[in-house]
């Protein structure tokens, strides 16, 4: 129900902002002398009868393996149990214990300052989402430890899931679709679940910010090197907004802005960054041919399945059985959205669109299921919804000249029916302030991310100091990943001076060739 059924809406159809990519890849042997081979072979050690454990401030921690979703691959890691009081202004309030894994660095002496990776959604966990940032943050791990601490209502920290009374059965049923009424009761039946281990009230960005402080204390007290990504950069803004002495370094990858209500430009974004990318097609003398015009297709497409939708077999991608959809225009905004997150995705759209406009929706549909499926399992849609309800959707507001966009104000309304029944917490009253601060930081945008867009990473930058922002072009949502990035990171947080770092390397990214067909682009 929740998180793979109505609630799941929000979370999946909708996906809010993302976060890192699912690279299994990144997680797979370990160069000899890394962190994941010390720690891989501290594992094996165990597993041999030697007691072995590591102290870190008040922590002891041992060797543990960190599961990745869809995946038999594993991550070596430390990890120690960590206990908070689900209340943090009731000392006697339920208990709740939080995931906290240590990347372990191979220097013999590693830097007192640690790496923090902040995931994105909301919803995403850290010990999940570390093999999408691997390549990335590998290199650091030479001198600095990584702490990955599921925020609470993630992954392994007291997860806010629901299940589906009908989790497994095929029903053909379009959840983007749902009645005001059927998302009012879906999410009550959430809740009843909900009840008898957790609060939602009291899984916000804000509480999860005083667990990582904690957090912090625990490890000894040294300074955080904050990488936040999507989400997880709202979570850095407002880590570093309370706790300003324990932040060293700040990398913002896919910014939000602190004063941004979470939802209320989606349909603007996403409409910018399909004209821009249809844009490449009219460009193309090949895709031009092929495609026309991608762009009013869609919207062809869009207003034929608002006037007739109807249902329509596909093979599932993954086991060849032939399944049945309803395709209507919510589900098609709620696909071409996903679809519009990574370059190489994005470069199948006008294929996709074009065989869709022609009956043919197996193309569309099927890479949705793939995306969506990655999306239920690695995305928590009822932490999702305590941070959006708590933070957000009182000021989100319907607004017309969204209307007749592909994701109309469906997303809107959606949340704002769901969050009229989700439990709110507290909101601090700086809360949307702009976060301004000299401490050093490295923004990252994608020129085509349809969900934040480069003037997003501007508004932040301003009130920073002592920051860059780099806008990769060609590229789209999470970009750490991209090109020659991972070599830029390494060298911010080493020195610190982000204004003269030398970034020559990110004018070789090119673009995914839009697809001409399904054997790829013309040469």
């Amino acid at each position: 129900m929740a998180i793979k059924g109505r609630i799941g809406t929000v979370a999946l159809g909708l996906a809010i902002l993302g976060g890192t990519h699912w690279h299994p890849h990144a997680a797979m042997a370990a160069p000899e002398g890394s962190a994941a081979a010390v720690a891989a072979a501290g594992s094996s050690q165990a597993a041999a009868g030697t007691t072995q454990t590591w102290r870190l401030g008040s922590l002891t921690l041992t060797p543990c393996e960190l599961g990745q979703p869809n995946s038999g691959l594993s991550t070596a890691a430390w990890c120690a149990p960590f206990e908070v009081p689900e209340n943090r202004d009731d000392p006697h309030s339920r208990k709740i214990g939080l995931k906290l894994a240590v990347i372990r660095s191979s220097a013999q002496v590693a830097s007192k300052d640690m790496l923090v990776l902040l995931a994105g959604g909301p919803g995403q966990a850290a010990t999940e989402s570390w093999p999408g940032v691997t390549a990335a943050l590998q290199p650091l791990t030479a001198h600095r430890h990584v702490v990955l601490l599921d925020q609470r209502g993630t992954g392994g920290s007291n997860p806010l899931t629901c299940h589906d009374d009908n989790e497994g059965v095929e029903s053909g049923a379009d959840d983007t679709d749902a009645h005001p009424d059927r998302q009012r009761a879906e999410t009550e039946r959430c809740l009843r679940q909900l009840a008898s281990k957790a609060d939602p009230r009291y899984y916000t960005t804000t509480i999860a910010a005083q667990d990582l402080e904690e957090v912090r204390k625990a490890l000894g007290s040294p300074t955080f090197d904050l990488v936040g990504v999507s989400y997880g950069t709202r979570m850095a803004q407002q880590y570093a907004m309370r706790y300003p002495q324990a932040v060293r370094s700040m990398v913002l990858d896919g910014v939000v802005p602190n004063e941004l209500a979470l939802g209320q430009d989606f349909a603007r974004n996403l409409d910018d960054a399909l004209k821009a990318q249809f844009a490449r097609c009219s460009g193309n003398d090949d895709c031009r041919k092929r495609f026309n015009d991608p762009y009013q297709t869609l919207y062809q497409l869009r207003d034929a399945l608002r006037a007739n939708p109807h249902k329509v077999s596909f093979r599932d991608p993954q086991t060849y059985q032939s399944v049945q959809r309803e395709l209507n225009e919510y589900s098609l905004a709620s696909v071409v959205r996903m679809f519009a997150y990574t370059p190489l995705t994005a470069a199948l759209l006008p294929l996709s669109i074009d065989a869709a406009a022609h009956g043919d929706v197996g193309p569309l549909l099927g890479q949705a299921k793939l995306l969506s499926g990655d999306l239920s399992d690695t995305m928590n849609g009822g932490m999702q919804l305590s941070v959006i309800c708590s933070e957000d959707a009182d000021l989100l507001s319907s607004r017309p000249e969204d209307a007749h966009t592909i994701l109309g104000t469906r997303m809107i309304d959606t949340l704002r029916t769901v969050c009229a029944a989700w439990p709110r917490g507290a909101r601090p009253a700086d809360f949307h302030q702009p976060l301004k601060t000299d401490t050093p930081a490295l923004l990252l945008s994608g020129q085509y991310d349809p969900v934040t867009p480069p003037r997003y990473g501007d508004e932040v930058a301003k009130h920073l100091p002592q920051s860059r922002h780099l806008v990769l072009t060609r590229q789209g949502h999470n970009v750490i990943n991209a090109g020659c990035t991972p070599q830029i990171v390494k060298h911010f947080i080493e020195e610190l001076k982000p204004k003269a770092l030398d970034v020559t390397c990110l004018d070789r990214l090119q673009s995914t060739p839009m697809f001409i067909d399904f054997n790829g682009a013309t040469p």
